[in-house]
């Protein structure tokens, strides 16, 4: 009987993610991303490459998985979150959305802000009451020292895996002057993504403000459940390298951090100072990360610049002629139908010599030549999908 209350709780809890506001403002925040995104490629080549949809579906879908991952885990080692927690994710996660500041919304920048706006509580013996919800710091902070590295460690992994599969696809192209007065290209990324969380509050304070929040009972210790949205965010600009080859590394940075996180804060069970520390190492390590790859995009410096050698391609649309020709961002096109070619008027005019059976040559990220063909229709040669650097 206990665990089909446990399972009916489970479902009425999912259900009450939905009236949770950050969710709301999350989905807001997509859309306005993708709307921003396709509005700057417009400007700067006269289409945009995803439909404006595109950064919240990847936010909704992208991290699902990744959730159930996480919430298995939580809930086998026993986890458990304090009602004031996740008020102070809510609070940090949206002053970052609503500031648009994305570099916030690391896991590991979230939680340790969080867990520090706690700790400061109980210091100062300060007590809150937000919209019918009392907070208090007092013989919260304890139990936390231990939750939040953990929490965190994972979350950053997540953050790591999904910078590494997801960041290049939605790196968008920005036309930028060198100092030497060319263009080239860097790359912008900005994403969110969508984590609902299995979390499980000891207690029964939820029922203070909630007393049709769902709860059961172990023993003689009463639950609640929640499913919390957490948000991560994401922001970089890459101009020296491409983004393919970027933000794998940088992903996989990130995940290593997580781990590392991750092991400190179950070692903090013997030693709860390690907690702390384990948080503190993660925030610095998630800073210097960002810092690192930000501040090596020098604007002199570009991966993805005109050529005197051929059309240097900036992006590629999806299911284009382009695409299924294997042409990538950064490779150079130098001959099409064996005409060499150097402006975009050339490049379109030699499309029609033999559109029925169109060759070219390309120089690839290597230096090396390689050849590539596709069936380009006459009436589409100005739609084979290649953004260019002019």
């Amino acid at each position: 009987m206990m665990d089909i209350t446990i399972l009916f709780e489970i479902l009425k809890g999912i259900g009450r993610f939905f009236i949770n506001p950050l969710f709301y403002i999350a989905i807001l925040s997509a859309i306005f991303l993708g709307y921003r995104r396709v509005k700057r490629e417009r400007r700067f080549f006269h289409t945009r490459i995803l439909d404006g949809w595109s950064e919240l579906k990847n936010m909704l879908l992208m991290g699902f998985v990744l959730s159930l991952i996480i919430s298995l885990f939580s809930v086998v080692i026993g986890l458990t979150v304090s009602l004031e927690l996740l008020v102070a994710i809510f609070l940090v996660s949206l002053i970052g959305l609503v500031l648009y500041l994305y570099h916030v919304l690391s896991p590991i920048i979230v939680m340790t802000l969080a867990f520090c706006a706690i700790v400061w509580i109980d210091w100062q013996d300060w007590s809150y009451s937000i919209w019918g919800i009392d907070l208090a710091g007092r013989n919260v902070v304890e139990g936390l020292v231990i939750t939040v590295p953990v929490l965190a460690g994972l979350l950053l992994m997540a953050e790591g895996i999904l910078i590494r599969r997801n960041g290049a696809k939605f790196a968008s192209p920005i036309v930028e002057k060198t100092k030497r007065g060319m263009n080239g290209v860097a790359y912008y990324s900005k994403q969110l993504w969508l984590l609902p969380l299995v979390t499980i509050i000891p207690g029964d304070g939820i029922q203070n403000f909630a007393p049709y929040w769902p709860q059961f009972t172990i023993g003689a210790e009463q639950f609640s459940l929640i499913i919390f949205p957490f948000v991560i965010g994401f922001q970089q600009m890459v101009r020296q390298k491409l983004p393919m080859y970027v933000y794998p590394q940088m992903g996989g940075s990130i995940v290593l951090i997580g781990e590392l996180v991750l092991i400190v804060g179950l070692l903090a069970y013997f030693v709860p100072v390690l907690g702390a520390a384990a948080l503190a190492l993660g925030a610095i390590s998630r800073t210097v990360i960002g810092v690192y790859y930000s501040r090596s995009e020098d604007r002199n410096s570009y991966a993805v610049i005109r050529s005197e050698k051929g059309i240097m391609i900036a992006s590629v649309l999806p299911d284009s002629p382009a695409e299924k020709m294997g042409l990538i961002a950064g490779e150079v096109i130098k001959k099409v139908n064996g005409q060499l070619v150097l402006t975009e008027d050339e490049l379109y005019s030699a499309l029609q010599i033999n559109a029925a059976h169109c060759r070219l040559e390309v120089l690839d990220h290597s230096g090396e030549i390689r050849l590539t063909q596709h069936v380009v229709h006459s009436e589409d040669n100005h739609k084979i999908g290649l953004l260019i650097v002019r």
